[in-house]
């Protein structure tokens, strides 16, 4: 197949610094927000097929493939998800959209999250893959949890020990990452996994990999905190998908705990994959996307 076959390539400056992007089609805006350790290129099987419908924008986030990457700091305040999720504001008002349908998976649905919580005029609809809530994770963890996202606390260790060792050898961290995921062997296209790599290759990658994960195991928790004080949920329709056999799926009842997350109802359910929804099981997010947000 064609990968991102009539999309443009380009980068936008932002508030921040420059983001890279493909977008294409027509009508309302959809922004995909990706995973980790990934780039937009993770859409590639379903971005193509909803361009009849929407505009459809594929950024790398801050940090990520790329985008600008913000040096480490002590308070890591740089990669706190609502410096991540302002940025996605400020890059759709350039592209002319004030509001837009919202997707994400994994770190970016970390995001996407905070976009919903921060900027609830902005967001129509919601769709998060295989996740739940940050401060969910760090508040249940138990040994399950502890040996299965044991990477959530080796990257948030203090800069530059997590870098050091997966920069000593990329490639191979990158392909002990994946592996650990459920999936179906050999499904990453060969170009995105040309991107992976190249991502994974370069060390201010890696750099801002890591302060996104220090930032959720610090300043995120506070400003998590602060929005249950507060009384704050996501105000617009939610759908929430997992991987049947994916973590999330053995460890939680997602759709119940977004429900406490939510005041705008919650939808959604299992789709036949592991973590990589998008690109194992791309026909059934299209089918949920195209039901969910028309």
């Amino acid at each position: 197949m064609d990968f991102f076959k009539d999309f443009e390539l380009t980068d936008v400056e932002t508030r921040r610094g420059a983001i890279r992007l493909r977008m294409a089609g027509e009508g309302p805006p959809l922004l995909l927000l990706h995973g980790n350790p990934q780039t937009h290129a993770m859409w590639h099987r379903v971005a193509p097929q909803l361009v009849p419908d929407y505009r459809v924008v594929c950024p790398d986030l801050c940090g990520y493939g790329q985008s600008f990457k913000p040096p480490e700091s002590q308070n890591h305040a740089a990669y706190a998800k609502s410096e991540m999720a302002a940025d996605m504001v400020d890059l759709m008002a350039r592209l002319g959209f004030t509001e837009f349908y919202l997707a994400a998976h994994d770190r970016g649905a970390r995001v996407a999250h905070r976009l919903a919580l921060d900027s609830p005029d902005r967001v129509k609809k919601l769709a998060l893959l295989d996740i739940i809530p940050t401060l969910e994770h760090f508040e249940r963890t138990d040994m399950a949890f502890a040996m299965g996202y044991y990477h959530w606390f080796w990257f948030a260790q203090p800069h530059p020990f997590p870098e050091s060792i997966i920069n000593a050898a990329p490639e191979a961290w990158f392909n002990a990452h994946t592996s650990r995921e459920p999936k179906d062997a050999g499904f990453f296209h060969p170009v995105a996994l040309a991107e992976y790599l190249q991502a994974a290759r370069n060390p201010e990658m890696i750099r801002g990999m890591c302060e996104d994960y220090r930032a959720a195991a610090t300043i995120d928790l506070d400003h998590d905190r602060a929005s249950r004080d507060a009384g704050d949920k996501i105000s617009c329709p939610l759908l929430v998908l997992w991987g049947a056999k994916g973590k999330i799926a053995q460890w939680y009842d997602a759709i119940e705990i977004w429900r406490t997350y939510s005041k705008g109802g919650v939808i959604g359910g299992e789709v036949p994959s592991g973590h990589y929804l998008a690109e194992e099981s791309p026909g059934h997010i299209v089918d949920h996307f195209k039901s969910f947000f028309r």
